[in-house]
């Protein structure tokens, strides 16, 4: 009986161990992807509207953030097989839903690869050029590179690096934190300028959303799919607490100073130093981001539009690059109409593609909403007005 008890006891302990092992892989994953390139136009936008500002925003687009994924979550739940956004469109509304899903998802995921190029490859110019010379080119190649390699060897060589980078990235906000808490003036994070009233929308909606990484969220979770809420819930949380702490670091230091990039700004008054670790803050965000999103683009490409494994991989990876070569390269407004337009499509998306899976779904799901039908339609709208908002913007 001793050895009996024993063993069921080592089994449970066993069990528990990697239950948490699964949980904090995928919590790792999923907030390294969503603390990405926005993050850095967030301070400047602050500079212009004020932190009571930004701070509403994050409530909002934040709880809508938490919603709208716990919504896809479910839907990732009640269907068999492996899928992306395209695939759930043709299954529950329908092949113009597909076709209409694969251009804004991958336009979107694209333009997010193309903006991390853009600022990843810009931060280490910054940090090497110095020493070893070479080009901007040479700099972003050398990213894609790297990155290219590690999206084609797939999701678990991603959550490693995902893993140490993430604890890199917040050590070195620490740091940054530590130097330059004293040069923090508050002054700096309550100017307000009505004309950029409506500039957060955007950024903080491209900044708050991994929802196209929650199909490898729950292949990662797959022996405790209940543990998928709390990663989205605890994933969007942390990321919104983040940007909250960077933007008062960096804007209250920097006030009207403040760049679109956030960090050259601290050059005159931080120094080189801890510009350089700030350099090294950037790149390490931007890197785990692209990994992710790579990975996700090919598998697009692969599970949902049925090209061969290794052309989606080139596709993921080549055609932003190709995009940056041809001159493609302000990333506000690469991330702006990332977020406000392409994502607020895909979300629209989501939300119908729910409706449908609530009734035809395949199998019953580890949790499952039930959203007032006035909330439903009220986030569709919302999410089209600021699609039109974005394009209005951008365009005129």
């Amino acid at each position: 009986r001793s050895k009996s008890l024993i063993f069921v006891t080592k089994n449970y302990l066993e069990r528990g161990l990697m239950r948490d092992k699964n949980f904090f892989k995928a919590l790792a994953t999923l907030t390294g992807t969503i603390i990405g390139v926005g993050l850095f136009s967030l301070p400047y936008i602050t500079s212009k509207v004020g932190i009571w500002t930004m701070l509403l925003y994050f409530i909002i687009i934040g709880a809508i953030a938490v919603l709208t994924n716990f919504v896809y979550g479910e839907i990732v739940l009640r269907t068999k097989g492996l899928h992306r956004l395209p695939g759930y469109a043709e299954k529950y509304l329908g092949k113009w839903a597909k076709g209409l899903s694969f251009l804004s998802n991958s336009l979107g995921l694209g333009g997010a690869l193309l903006a991390y190029l853009v600022v990843g490859g810009g931060f280490l110019f910054s940090l090497f050029n110095p020493f070893f010379g070479q080009s901007l080119l040479f700099y972003v190649l050398a990213l894609f590179l790297i990155g290219s390699l590690l999206i084609y060897f797939g999701i678990k060589s991603i959550a490693r690096v995902e893993s140490i980078l993430l604890i890199l990235f917040f050590v070195v906000l620490l740091f940054i934190f530590q130097r330059g808490f004293s040069l923090i003036e508050t002054p700096n994070l309550f100017n307000f300028n009505p004309t950029y009233l409506f500039l957060p929308y955007g950024a903080i909606l491209f900044s708050l959303f991994g929802s196209s990484l929650i199909p490898e969220i729950r292949e990662m979770l797959k022996d405790n799919p209940k543990d998928l809420k709390k990663v989205i819930f605890w994933s969007i949380l942390i990321s919104a607490l983040t940007y909250l702490f960077f933007i008062v670091i960096i804007t209250g230091i920097t006030g009207q100073n403040t760049t679109n990039d956030a960090i050259t700004g601290l050059k005159n008054i931080l120094g080189d130093g801890i510009v350089n670790l700030a350099l090294i803050f950037g790149f390490l965000t931007v890197f785990t981001s692209y990994l992710t999103i790579g990975l996700t683009l090919k598998k697009i490409l692969w599970y949902d539009i049925g090209i061969k494994k290794n052309l989606s991989w080139a596709l993921a990876c080549f055609v932003p690059l190709i995009f940056f070569l041809l001159g493609f390269n302000n990333f506000i407004t690469i991330i702006s109409l990332a977020g406000g337009v392409f994502l607020g499509i895909d979300i629209t998306l989501m939300i119908l593609i729910y409706l449908q899976a609530k009734k035809k779904g395949d199998i019953k799901p580890a949790y499952s909403l039930n959203l007032p039908r006035l909330l439903i339609y009220s986030l569709i709208l919302f999410f089209i007005l600021g699609a039109v908002y974005e394009v209005y913007y951008f365009t005129t």
